[in-house]
């Protein structure tokens, strides 16, 4: 069989959720027992997010190999259960680059470089490049922002070519539009999904399936009216309705017989009945909870949901798991002073203080995390979090005034945290930072070897600094301890206070491996040490 190829667009507004649809297709085909894989295309300039504020574009989620995707990536581990890599996230400003630079070695022998063929053309390259070695059956591949965006018009003829280029088998085509409701006429309208597909068959795009987000279902009349309008087949108008949990959709959509569509549109015929027990089960631990705790996540970037999504996924996933319904309230850290951080965090069970960049907000995080370690109020910090932690101890324990990370105080006597060494030379801002998955050995009886039930781990990186292991022995003497180090480097890892009920900082970004069937352990235990604070304070 040869490679199948699912190209999912957008229209009339963004956000409408074309990532959890790609992602939940995927799950459904993976279940049928299909190699699958999704890809996204993102019509920004930017090579890639690792640059962009989390308040322009969310989360930056980092893969194995040290690439800086879209928030996105994250959604398809997540219901794929899969590692992807840069070959899975693909901007403008990559295939510009791309092109731009065999220009300038003479790749084109002197032609005139335009959008159509040579844009289209390493678009193209990049789509087909996941399936050379035949390793999938479906490639599923989401096209950025919505139809009518000025910036999306090539990645759209490029589906525009494929479609014409590859055998009707091969290649099928989605549109996810808007039905809104207008609650004043009491009426579902179909007239901005006629409007957004119409935009799209002038672009030359046949959509064959149209999947309608919706907050009411859509009964017959509307599904064929857009269907009649919109020249696709009655069957092929689907909804998708707002769901409870964003783990509900692929069901959602396979009660829409989306799955089987689609295979029979491909002519697949080497699929299974899909097997969704384990998820299933997910969706009622998470449902079913009995139990509440509640969870500071101390942020700078908190005004902004998508900023923080895999840490928030995490917590879903780690509910499910403890069969406890996690209550994350997220605090803006430069609203807590020492003063005021027993009210910010009162009825608080657990905190996380949360990874970053930059000085702003960092005394507030210094000021939660002092809290938690005088309050026996359990702690988990990422990344930034862990440092913070360190700077906490240095400054109220070690008697070291002005200790702090050199990122914001180059000056300080006490550089607790300090510029790697092979960052100090380097003068460029993207794709830069200390990247992907690496090591980490655990000491032995330590809580995170505990947690994880293993003395070697592999997690993912973003970041420049480290905690200085000059200070180590200093540290090590007056309580917290460093459990985690990098085999090859030394790089500390992980630092915890084990005279603390939970106290536990790590360096690297464990959210980004965290699944629903696979819930990351570092969330797990620290949900379950916030359940006990929880139950004690009730006492």
């Amino acid at each position: 069989m040869s490679t199948k190829y699912i190209f999912i667009t957008g229209g009339v507004v963004s956000s409408l959720g074309k990532g959890i649809v790609a992602a939940s297709l995927a799950k459904l085909l993976k279940a049928m027992g299909l190699s699958v894989t999704v890809q996204k295309f993102d019509p920004y300039i930017n090579i890639d997010p690792g640059t962009l504020n989390p308040y322009e574009h969310g989360e930056c989620f980092v893969t194995d190999d040290g690439a800086e995707t879209d928030l996105d990536l994250g959604h398809y581990e997540r219901f794929l259960g899969v590692h992807t890599s840069k070959a899975n996230n693909v901007t403008a400003g990559r295939i510009y680059y791309t092109v731009i630079t065999k220009e300038r070695e003479g790749a084109y022998l002197g032609k005139t470089v335009q959008i159509i063929p040579h844009i289209t053309d390493e678009i193209k390259r990049s789509i087909f490049l996941l399936g050379q070695d035949g390793k999938y059956d479906v490639i599923i591949t989401e096209i950025g922002g919505t139809v009518g965006d000025m910036e999306s018009h090539p990645f759209l003829e490029a589906v525009r070519q494929l479609q014409w280029e590859l055998p009707d088998e091969d290649a099928l085509s989605i549109h996810l539009t808007l039905v809104p409701y207008l609650s004043a006429a009491k009426e579902i309208k179909t007239k901005p999904t006629q409007h957004s597909v119409q935009m799209l068959q002038q672009i030359g795009v046949k959509p064959d399936v149209i999947i309608c987000r919706t907050e009411h279902s859509l009964n017959e009349d509307v599904r064929r009216k857009v269907a009649l309008f919109c020249n696709v087949k009655l069957g092929h108008v689907i909804q998708s309705l707002d769901a409870w949990s964003i783990y509900e959709v692929p069901l959602n959509l396979q009660k829409e017989h989306l799955d089987e569509l689609v295979v029979r549109k491909l002519k697949i015929d080497n699929y299974q009945r899909p097997d969704l027990e384990k998820w299933c089960k997910v969706l009622s631990d998470l449902k079913n909870a009995d139990k509440v705790v509640n969870i500071a996540l101390v942020g700078k970037y908190v005004a902004l949901q998508d900023a923080y999504k895999s840490i928030l996924e995490s917590f879903v996933h780690a509910g499910a798991a403890m069969h406890c319904k996690v209550k994350v309230h997220s605090i803006l850290s430069e609203l807590i002073t020492y003063e005021n951080a027993s009210e910010k965090l009162q009825g608080i069970d657990g905190v996380l203080v949360a990874p970053g960049f930059g000085e702003r907000g960092l005394e507030g995080k210094v000021h939660a995390i002092h809290y938690c370690r005088e309050n026996g109020v359990p702690f988990f910090g990422i990344c930034l979090g862990m440092q913070m932690a360190v700077v906490e101890f240095a400054r109220n324990v070690l008697g070291m005034a002005d200790a702090a990370s050199t990122e914001v105080n180059p000056h300080t006597t006490h550089p607790v945290i300090d510029m790697m060494e092979d960052q100090k030379k380097t003068t460029t801002k993207g794709g830069t930072m200390r990247l992907g998955a690496y090591q980490c050995c655990l000491e032995k009886d330590s809580l995170a070897e505990k947690i994880y039930g293993c003395e070697l781990i592999s997690e993912r990186h973003r970041h420049r600094y480290e905690f200085n292991s000059l200070y180590q022995e200093a540290f090590q003497k007056a309580g917290m301890v460093c459990t985690g180090h990098n085999p090859d480097t030394g790089l500390v890892e992980v630092v915890e206070i084990p005279s603390h009920p939970f106290f536990i900082g790590v360096q690297f970004h464990p959210e980004y491996k965290s699944t629903p069937e696979n819930p990351q352990p570092l969330f797990c235990s620290f949900v379950s040490a916030a359940m006990k604070y929880a139950a004690r304070e009730k006492k």
